[in-house]
């Protein structure tokens, strides 16, 4: 019998883009319930114009549901975005970024017309 592949869906964060990935995700979950000055701790946490954001190309969603990412902009016009996006520099490119996790909430900012988000930046592969 032929050995099933195996998928990274369906497996959580560290199957689709590695244990580092997952662990940076982790760091910013806990430091934001901390609050403030947890927050303030995260190494890489800035604040980045959307412009300067480009989807992933790793992305395993292919399509967004319209109206989901509708009750998300809502949200983030309300409380604005609590979770940064993890993001990694793109290379050749200068100044901008490509989107490792996070690209829902990057259209709800659009959609909200948000000039800014926050991001975490690691040197990702």
């Amino acid at each position: 019998m032929a050995e099933e592949k195996k998928k990274g869906l369906g497996r959580g964060l560290s199957a689709l883009l590695g244990d580092q990935a997952a662990s940076a995700i982790a760091a910013v979950t806990s430091a934001a319930q901390a609050g403030p000055e947890g927050a303030a701790a995260i190494k890489g946490l800035r604040s980045m114009a959307v412009g300067h954001l480009q989807p992933g190309k790793f992305q395993p969603r292919r399509t967004f549901d319209e109206e989901r990412i509708a009750d998300l902009v809502e949200s983030v016009r309300e409380k604005g975005i609590l979770q940064p996006l993890l993001v990694r520099p793109l290379p050749g490119q200068p100044g901008k970024f490509e989107i490792i996790a996070g690209e829902r909430r990057w259209r709800a900012a659009q959609g909200a017309k948000l000039h800014e988000v926050p991001v975490i930046v690691r040197d990702l592969s």
